[in-house]
């Protein structure tokens, strides 16, 4: 797996890379928001661990303009406590975030989680087209549609649209989406799953007027039917 790392940390940057490396993915790593942008633009990498500050461009930037051709998994790399930035990050497309300091053993579990779940569902759903109300999602070229009308959604937005389609109909709690789709468990006062559904809500809603996805409060999510 080729992960991009994007930190302006150049001693943060050297020891992730050695320790990523150990576990056989190839780190490719820059210390400016521009030239990590560029690089992400040029080749195609697993998965980008993008910094919030960076200079050239702020890694909120980075996203912003990544995210208008490519919807490369992102983690955001965030200072601890951050509230603002983790979910200024979400909105603009990031899949995940991670504050600092942090262990690089959870580092690692979370860019394990993203390449896992995206091959898992390339897999196991390799011919099928999965289609209720409106919506059809292609799981192998990960392309999704609202009234026959393509929309982009990142990775985790597709695999979170993905769950609530197969249990079309059924409360999905947050804890079952975090757990199935980020591949860890929900924190206390963690946002990051309601900032998703709401993206999606958004793009959905860009091209079908009814309401598709109900917040059963307390519960979790539900995919109207008709």
């Amino acid at each position: 797996m080729n992960v991009l790392l994007i930190d302006d940390d150049i001693e943060l940057s050297e020891l992730l890379t050695e320790y990523l490396s150990s576990h056989e993915f190839n780190i490719t790593a820059c210390h400016r928001g521009d030239t990590g942008l560029e690089q992400a633009l040029a080749q195609n990498y697993d998965v980008i661990l993008l910094d919030v500050m960076l200079p050239g461009l702020d890694g909120f930037e980075v996203l912003k303009q990544l995210r208008q051709s490519k919807l490369t998994p992102v983690i955001m790399l965030t200072a601890k406590g951050e509230d603002f930035d983790r979910i200024f990050g979400l909105e603009l497309g990031a899949d995940d975030y991670l504050a600092k300091p942090f262990n690089h053993r959870e580092l690692l579990a979370r860019v394990k989680a993203i390449t896992r779940r995206i091959e898992n569902i390339q897999q196991m759903h390799r011919n099928a087209i999965i289609e209720e109300n409106g919506i059809r999602l292609t799981p192998h070229t990960r392309e999704a549609f609202a009234a026959e009308q393509k929309i982009e959604l990142t990775g985790t937005e597709f695999e979170i649209l993905f769950l609530l389609l197969n249990n079309q109909g059924e409360i999905v709690s947050k804890e079952t989406i975090s757990e199935q789709v980020l591949g860890r468990k929900l924190a206390a006062f963690d946002r990051s799953i309601d900032m998703h559904v709401s993206n999606i809500r958004k793009k959905i809603a860009e091209h079908i007027e009814q309401e598709k996805i109900k917040t059963v409060r307390g519960a979790g999510y539900i995919l109207l039917g008709n």
